[in-house]
Protein backbone atom coordinates (compact mmCIF):
# COMPACT_ATOMS: atom_id res chain seq x y z
CA UNK A 1 0.00 0.00 0.00
CA UNK A 2 1.53 3.59 -0.88
CA UNK A 3 2.19 6.28 1.91
CA UNK A 4 -0.21 7.89 2.36
CA UNK A 5 1.85 11.09 0.40
CA UNK A 6 2.13 8.82 -2.32
CA UNK A 7 -1.03 9.75 -4.36
CA UNK A 8 -2.24 12.40 -6.72
CA UNK A 9 -6.24 13.89 -6.28
CA UNK A 10 -8.68 14.88 -8.79
CA UNK A 11 -11.05 17.68 -7.08
CA UNK A 12 -14.28 17.01 -9.31
CA UNK A 13 -15.32 20.96 -8.59
CA UNK A 14 -18.25 22.50 -8.46
CA UNK A 15 -16.80 26.07 -8.85
CA UNK A 16 -14.39 27.01 -11.75
CA UNK A 17 -10.77 27.81 -11.47
CA UNK A 18 -10.95 31.42 -11.59
CA UNK A 19 -9.67 35.15 -9.87
CA UNK A 20 -12.74 34.53 -7.51
CA UNK A 21 -11.27 32.00 -4.90
CA UNK A 22 -13.51 29.86 -2.85
CA UNK A 23 -13.39 26.92 -0.61
CA UNK A 24 -12.30 24.79 -3.22
CA UNK A 25 -9.39 26.72 -4.57
CA UNK A 26 -7.86 27.56 -1.28
CA UNK A 27 -8.02 24.01 0.31
CA UNK A 28 -6.21 22.80 -3.04
CA UNK A 29 -3.83 25.47 -2.21
CA UNK A 30 -2.97 24.83 1.33
CA UNK A 31 -3.17 20.92 0.62
CA UNK A 32 -0.22 21.41 -2.40
CA UNK A 33 1.78 23.38 0.29
CA UNK A 34 1.36 20.78 2.80
CA UNK A 35 2.13 18.13 0.74
CA UNK A 36 4.94 18.53 -1.90
CA UNK A 37 4.94 15.05 -3.51
CA UNK A 38 1.30 15.45 -4.41
CA UNK A 39 -0.17 16.72 -7.83
CA UNK A 40 -3.86 17.38 -8.39
CA UNK A 41 -6.39 17.80 -11.13
CA UNK A 42 -8.59 19.65 -10.50
CA UNK A 43 -11.54 19.41 -12.93
CA UNK A 44 -13.97 22.38 -12.98
CA UNK A 45 -17.71 23.25 -13.70
CA UNK A 46 -18.72 22.14 -17.22
CA UNK A 47 -18.55 24.27 -19.90
CA UNK A 48 -21.97 24.31 -21.24
CA UNK A 49 -21.68 24.98 -24.87
CA UNK A 50 -24.62 25.25 -26.18
CA UNK A 51 -26.17 27.17 -23.52
CA UNK A 52 -23.40 30.44 -23.76
CA UNK A 53 -23.96 30.36 -27.39
CA UNK A 54 -27.35 31.31 -26.24
CA UNK A 55 -26.28 33.87 -24.42
CA UNK A 56 -24.31 35.27 -27.32
CA UNK A 57 -20.89 34.09 -26.63
CA UNK A 58 -18.48 31.91 -27.47
CA UNK A 59 -17.64 29.04 -24.76
CA UNK A 60 -13.89 28.34 -23.72
CA UNK A 61 -12.98 25.33 -25.41
CA UNK A 62 -9.92 25.31 -23.85
CA UNK A 63 -8.12 21.78 -22.54
CA UNK A 64 -6.19 20.56 -19.86
CA UNK A 65 -3.94 23.91 -18.38
CA UNK A 66 -0.86 24.23 -15.87
CA UNK A 67 -1.89 26.36 -12.63
CA UNK A 68 0.70 28.29 -11.35
CA UNK A 69 4.23 27.86 -11.55
CA UNK A 70 4.57 24.74 -9.24
CA UNK A 71 3.85 22.37 -12.01
CA UNK A 72 1.61 20.08 -9.61
CA UNK A 73 -1.31 21.93 -10.31
CA UNK A 74 -3.75 21.57 -13.77
CA UNK A 75 -7.38 22.45 -14.11
CA UNK A 76 -9.98 21.76 -17.16
CA UNK A 77 -13.41 22.31 -17.76
CA UNK A 78 -15.20 19.16 -19.21
CA UNK A 79 -17.65 20.44 -22.50
CA UNK A 80 -20.94 19.68 -21.86
CA UNK A 81 -22.69 19.70 -25.64
CA UNK A 82 -26.48 19.05 -25.17
CA UNK A 83 -28.99 19.60 -22.54
CA UNK A 84 -29.45 16.47 -20.90
CA UNK A 85 -32.84 15.85 -21.33
CA UNK A 86 -31.91 15.57 -24.95
CA UNK A 87 -28.48 13.58 -24.71
CA UNK A 88 -28.93 11.05 -21.90
CA UNK A 89 -25.41 10.35 -22.45
CA UNK A 90 -23.85 13.55 -21.45
CA UNK A 91 -22.71 12.65 -18.05
CA UNK A 92 -20.77 9.62 -19.63
CA UNK A 93 -18.90 12.43 -22.00
CA UNK A 94 -17.98 14.03 -19.33
CA UNK A 95 -16.49 11.81 -17.23
CA UNK A 96 -14.51 10.21 -19.74
CA UNK A 97 -12.76 14.05 -20.66
CA UNK A 98 -11.89 14.12 -16.98
CA UNK A 99 -10.80 10.36 -17.12
CA UNK A 100 -8.95 11.21 -20.47
CA UNK A 101 -6.94 14.44 -18.38
CA UNK A 102 -5.95 12.14 -15.77
CA UNK A 103 -4.37 9.60 -17.94
CA UNK A 104 -2.70 12.37 -20.04
CA UNK A 105 -0.90 13.32 -16.45
CA UNK A 106 -0.04 10.24 -15.25
CA UNK A 107 -2.32 9.65 -12.53
CA UNK A 108 -2.54 6.01 -11.98
CA UNK A 109 -4.32 5.81 -8.76
CA UNK A 110 -5.36 8.98 -7.90
CA UNK A 111 -7.91 9.73 -4.92
CA UNK A 112 -11.45 11.43 -6.17
CA UNK A 113 -12.23 14.42 -4.35
CA UNK A 114 -15.80 14.60 -5.23
CA UNK A 115 -17.65 18.14 -4.69
CA UNK A 116 -20.40 17.55 -7.47
CA UNK A 117 -21.78 14.88 -6.34
CA UNK A 118 -22.57 14.30 -10.36
CA UNK A 119 -19.42 12.57 -10.22
CA UNK A 120 -20.19 9.85 -7.77
CA UNK A 121 -20.45 6.82 -10.15
CA UNK A 122 -17.17 7.34 -10.71
CA UNK A 123 -16.27 5.84 -7.51
CA UNK A 124 -17.73 2.52 -8.33
CA UNK A 125 -16.26 2.47 -12.08
CA UNK A 126 -12.85 3.27 -11.16
CA UNK A 127 -12.35 1.60 -7.78
CA UNK A 128 -10.34 4.66 -6.64
CA UNK A 129 -10.52 6.23 -2.95
CA UNK A 130 -12.42 8.98 -2.83
CA UNK A 131 -14.01 11.85 -0.44
CA UNK A 132 -17.43 13.22 -0.90
CA UNK A 133 -16.76 16.71 -0.08
CA UNK A 134 -20.49 18.34 0.64
CA UNK A 135 -20.71 22.21 1.06
CA UNK A 136 -24.28 23.02 -0.23
CA UNK A 137 -27.77 20.92 0.26
CA UNK A 138 -28.65 20.86 -3.42
CA UNK A 139 -31.38 19.00 -2.60
CA UNK A 140 -32.85 21.55 -0.90
CA UNK A 141 -32.38 24.46 -3.22
CA UNK A 142 -34.83 25.38 -5.52
CA UNK A 143 -35.07 23.70 -8.87
CA UNK A 144 -37.03 21.28 -11.61
CA UNK A 145 -38.14 18.18 -10.14
CA UNK A 146 -35.94 16.31 -12.94
CA UNK A 147 -33.03 18.03 -11.27
CA UNK A 148 -33.63 17.41 -7.56
CA UNK A 149 -34.46 13.80 -8.93
CA UNK A 150 -30.68 13.16 -10.22
CA UNK A 151 -29.12 15.57 -7.64
CA UNK A 152 -30.91 13.02 -5.00
CA UNK A 153 -29.87 10.03 -6.72
CA UNK A 154 -26.12 10.98 -6.92
CA UNK A 155 -25.98 12.14 -3.22
CA UNK A 156 -27.16 8.57 -2.49
CA UNK A 157 -24.68 6.87 -4.45
CA UNK A 158 -21.90 9.31 -3.09
CA UNK A 159 -22.90 8.97 0.39
CA UNK A 160 -23.03 5.01 0.03
CA UNK A 161 -19.76 4.15 -2.16
CA UNK A 162 -17.49 7.44 -0.70
CA UNK A 163 -14.63 5.88 1.63
CA UNK A 164 -15.12 9.25 3.30
CA UNK A 165 -18.04 11.48 3.40
CA UNK A 166 -16.72 15.44 4.81
CA UNK A 167 -19.43 17.96 5.29
CA UNK A 168 -18.96 21.95 6.15
CA UNK A 169 -21.67 22.31 8.57
CA UNK A 170 -23.85 21.51 11.00
CA UNK A 171 -26.85 21.14 9.56
CA UNK A 172 -25.13 19.03 7.02
CA UNK A 173 -23.31 16.40 9.10
CA UNK A 174 -26.96 16.03 10.72
CA UNK A 175 -28.42 15.36 7.31
CA UNK A 176 -25.80 13.44 5.65
CA UNK A 177 -24.36 11.74 9.02
CA UNK A 178 -27.72 9.60 9.32
CA UNK A 179 -26.52 6.02 8.42
CA UNK A 180 -22.77 7.15 7.97
CA UNK A 181 -19.99 8.82 9.31
CA UNK A 182 -19.39 12.06 8.12
CA UNK A 183 -16.41 14.52 9.05
CA UNK A 184 -17.53 18.26 9.90
CA UNK A 185 -14.70 20.27 8.54
CA UNK A 186 -15.66 24.19 8.09
CA UNK A 187 -14.59 26.66 6.00
CA UNK A 188 -11.88 29.24 7.18
CA UNK A 189 -10.14 32.89 6.30
CA UNK A 190 -6.61 34.16 5.71
CA UNK A 191 -6.84 36.66 7.99
CA UNK A 192 -3.63 38.31 7.04
CA UNK A 193 -4.81 38.44 3.74
CA UNK A 194 -8.28 39.99 5.25
CA UNK A 195 -6.41 42.73 6.93
CA UNK A 196 -3.73 43.90 5.33
CA UNK A 197 -4.30 47.76 4.64
CA UNK A 198 -5.59 49.00 1.09
CA UNK A 199 -6.73 51.84 -0.79
CA UNK A 200 -10.21 52.33 -1.19
CA UNK A 201 -11.02 50.62 -4.93
CA UNK A 202 -11.74 53.59 -7.80
CA UNK A 203 -15.19 51.59 -8.86
CA UNK A 204 -16.42 51.73 -5.51
CA UNK A 205 -19.71 54.15 -5.57
CA UNK A 206 -18.97 57.67 -4.18
CA UNK A 207 -20.15 58.66 -0.56
CA UNK A 208 -21.18 55.88 1.95
CA UNK A 209 -21.64 52.26 1.05
CA UNK A 210 -23.46 49.39 2.38
CA UNK A 211 -21.95 46.43 0.54
CA UNK A 212 -22.86 42.79 0.27
CA UNK A 213 -20.14 40.72 -0.91
CA UNK A 214 -21.19 37.16 -2.31
CA UNK A 215 -22.80 35.27 -5.17
CA UNK A 216 -25.93 36.97 -6.15
CA UNK A 217 -28.45 34.21 -6.22
CA UNK A 218 -32.05 34.41 -5.50
CA UNK A 219 -31.52 30.68 -3.02
CA UNK A 220 -29.42 33.04 -0.59
CA UNK A 221 -30.45 36.27 -1.45
CA UNK A 222 -33.84 37.56 0.49
CA UNK A 223 -34.51 40.12 -2.93
CA UNK A 224 -37.91 41.86 -1.74
CA UNK A 225 -35.42 43.21 1.65
CA UNK A 226 -32.83 44.19 -0.83
CA UNK A 227 -34.75 46.66 -2.94
CA UNK A 228 -36.50 47.92 0.34
CA UNK A 229 -32.72 48.35 2.25
CA UNK A 230 -31.74 50.37 -1.42
CA UNK A 231 -34.67 52.70 -1.60
CA UNK A 232 -34.29 53.57 2.55
CA UNK A 233 -30.70 54.24 2.05
CA UNK A 234 -30.96 56.51 -1.14
CA UNK A 235 -29.57 60.02 -0.31
CA UNK A 236 -27.42 58.67 2.04
CA UNK A 237 -25.44 55.58 0.87
CA UNK A 238 -25.21 53.53 -1.66
CA UNK A 239 -26.37 49.41 -1.43
CA UNK A 240 -23.52 48.09 -3.72
CA UNK A 241 -23.36 44.50 -4.45
CA UNK A 242 -19.96 42.44 -5.07
CA UNK A 243 -19.69 39.30 -6.28
CA UNK A 244 -20.92 36.41 -9.15
CA UNK A 245 -24.31 37.82 -10.58
CA UNK A 246 -26.33 34.53 -10.70
CA UNK A 247 -29.67 36.03 -10.53
CA UNK A 248 -32.58 36.12 -12.85
CA UNK A 249 -33.30 39.09 -15.02
CA UNK A 250 -36.38 40.11 -13.07
CA UNK A 251 -34.59 40.01 -9.96
CA UNK A 252 -31.31 41.86 -11.33
CA UNK A 253 -33.94 44.55 -12.59
CA UNK A 254 -36.14 44.93 -9.12
CA UNK A 255 -32.58 45.09 -7.87
CA UNK A 256 -31.08 47.95 -10.01
CA UNK A 257 -34.16 49.82 -10.31
CA UNK A 258 -33.94 50.49 -6.65
CA UNK A 259 -31.08 52.24 -7.04
CA UNK A 260 -28.30 49.94 -5.94
CA UNK A 261 -25.27 49.08 -7.37
CA UNK A 262 -23.98 45.51 -9.01
CA UNK A 263 -20.20 45.69 -9.01
CA UNK A 264 -19.92 42.10 -10.53
CA UNK A 265 -16.88 40.00 -9.46
CA UNK A 266 -13.81 40.87 -8.74
CA UNK A 267 -9.90 38.42 -7.73
CA UNK A 268 -9.77 37.00 -4.68
CA UNK A 269 -6.40 39.15 -4.50
CA UNK A 270 -8.83 42.60 -4.53
CA UNK A 271 -11.23 41.52 -2.31
CA UNK A 272 -10.62 42.87 1.02
CA UNK A 273 -10.20 46.48 -0.34
CA UNK A 274 -13.72 46.53 -1.16
CA UNK A 275 -14.94 44.88 2.44
CA UNK A 276 -11.99 47.63 4.35
CA UNK A 277 -13.81 50.68 2.47
CA UNK A 278 -17.48 49.97 3.21
CA UNK A 279 -19.35 51.94 5.91
CA UNK A 280 -21.47 48.68 6.48
CA UNK A 281 -21.35 44.98 5.53
CA UNK A 282 -24.34 43.20 5.13
CA UNK A 283 -26.09 40.22 4.73
CA UNK A 284 -29.82 40.46 3.74
CA UNK A 285 -30.11 36.51 2.76
CA UNK A 286 -33.13 33.89 3.06
CA UNK A 287 -33.90 31.95 6.00
CA UNK A 288 -34.86 28.78 4.11
CA UNK A 289 -33.49 24.90 4.59
CA UNK A 290 -31.22 25.50 2.03
CA UNK A 291 -29.23 28.54 3.49
CA UNK A 292 -29.36 26.50 6.73
CA UNK A 293 -27.38 23.76 5.43
CA UNK A 294 -24.55 26.33 4.17
CA UNK A 295 -21.11 27.89 5.91
CA UNK A 296 -20.96 30.86 4.64
CA UNK A 297 -17.34 32.07 4.31
CA UNK A 298 -18.32 35.99 4.35
CA UNK A 299 -18.99 35.19 8.01
CA UNK A 300 -15.20 34.59 8.78
CA UNK A 301 -14.21 37.26 6.58
CA UNK A 302 -16.39 40.03 7.79
CA UNK A 303 -15.38 39.48 11.28
CA UNK A 304 -11.59 39.24 10.54
CA UNK A 305 -12.12 42.56 8.32
CA UNK A 306 -13.56 44.04 11.22
CA UNK A 307 -16.15 46.58 9.77
CA UNK A 308 -19.94 46.91 11.06
CA UNK A 309 -22.03 43.67 9.90
CA UNK A 310 -25.80 43.68 9.89
CA UNK A 311 -27.19 40.25 8.72
CA UNK A 312 -30.21 38.53 8.72
CA UNK A 313 -30.63 35.22 11.65
CA UNK A 314 -28.63 32.97 8.77
CA UNK A 315 -26.62 29.97 9.35
CA UNK A 316 -22.65 31.05 9.95
CA UNK A 317 -23.90 34.76 11.82
CA UNK A 318 -26.41 33.77 14.56
CA UNK A 319 -24.43 33.60 17.69
CA UNK A 320 -21.75 36.50 16.68
CA UNK A 321 -20.52 38.87 18.86
CA UNK A 322 -18.67 41.77 17.90
CA UNK A 323 -19.36 44.09 15.04
CA UNK A 324 -21.78 41.51 13.92
CA UNK A 325 -25.53 42.73 14.14
CA UNK A 326 -28.22 40.25 13.52
CA UNK A 327 -31.59 41.26 13.11
CA UNK A 328 -34.69 40.06 11.38
CA UNK A 329 -35.90 41.22 8.23
CA UNK A 330 -38.67 43.30 9.95
CA UNK A 331 -35.99 45.03 11.76
CA UNK A 332 -33.20 44.75 9.28
CA UNK A 333 -33.42 48.01 7.80
CA UNK A 334 -33.33 49.74 10.75
CA UNK A 335 -30.34 48.13 12.43
CA UNK A 336 -28.29 49.20 8.88
CA UNK A 337 -29.54 53.08 9.57
CA UNK A 338 -28.10 52.63 13.10
CA UNK A 339 -25.53 51.76 12.40
CA UNK A 340 -24.92 54.72 9.71
CA UNK A 341 -26.22 57.44 12.31
CA UNK A 342 -23.10 56.44 15.00
CA UNK A 343 -20.23 57.10 14.58
CA UNK A 344 -17.73 56.74 11.14
CA UNK A 345 -15.25 54.16 11.54
CA UNK A 346 -11.94 55.00 9.21
CA UNK A 347 -11.54 53.56 6.46
CA UNK A 348 -9.67 50.43 6.84
CA UNK A 349 -9.75 46.66 9.29
CA UNK A 350 -11.35 47.25 12.15
CA UNK A 351 -10.90 45.45 15.62
CA UNK A 352 -10.39 41.51 15.36
CA UNK A 353 -13.37 39.92 17.61
CA UNK A 354 -12.07 36.11 18.40
CA UNK A 355 -10.07 33.93 16.76
CA UNK A 356 -11.39 32.17 13.72
CA UNK A 357 -10.05 29.33 11.71
CA UNK A 358 -7.66 29.72 9.32
CA UNK A 359 -7.79 28.03 6.14
CA UNK A 360 -4.47 26.27 6.72
CA UNK A 361 -6.12 24.66 9.87
CA UNK A 362 -9.04 23.27 7.96
CA UNK A 363 -7.33 22.38 4.94
CA UNK A 364 -5.03 20.45 7.06
CA UNK A 365 -7.96 18.92 8.55
CA UNK A 366 -9.64 17.71 5.24
CA UNK A 367 -6.29 16.48 4.27
CA UNK A 368 -6.25 13.94 6.97
CA UNK A 369 -9.56 12.62 5.38
CA UNK A 370 -7.67 12.75 2.46
CA UNK A 371 -5.07 10.81 3.82
CA UNK A 372 -7.55 8.22 5.42
CA UNK A 373 -9.37 7.29 1.91
CA UNK A 374 -5.91 6.94 0.49
CA UNK A 375 -4.73 4.30 2.65
CA UNK A 376 -8.77 2.57 2.69
CA UNK A 377 -6.45 0.11 0.37
CA UNK A 378 -7.32 -2.42 -2.32
CA UNK A 379 -11.16 -2.08 -3.70
CA UNK A 380 -13.51 -5.23 -4.78
CA UNK A 381 -16.34 -2.83 -6.29
CA UNK A 382 -15.32 -1.19 -9.16
CA UNK A 383 -13.54 -2.15 -12.66
CA UNK A 384 -10.65 0.05 -14.53
CA UNK A 385 -11.54 3.38 -15.63
CA UNK A 386 -12.34 3.68 -19.56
Amino acid sequence: MARPDQYDVICLSLEPWNDVWRRNQLFATEILRLRPGMRMLFAETPVDVLWTLRQGRLPDLSGLRSIGASGRLWAMAPHKWLPRRVWPGGDESLFRQVLSASRTLGFDRPVLWINDSMYAPLIGRTGWPSVYDVTDDWLLARASSREVARQRTNDATALRDADEVVVCSPALAESRGRDRTVHLVSNGVDIDHLRSPTTRPFDLPAGRVVLYQGTLSADRLDIDLCVRLARELAGRATLAFLGPDSLTRAAEAAVLDSGAVILGSRPYSEMPAYLQHADVLVVPHRITPFTESLDPIKAREFVAVGRPVVATPVAGFRGLAGPVVVRDRESFVGAVEAVLDGPSLPPGPGELVGHPATWAAQAASFLERLDAAASAGARTRGGTPS
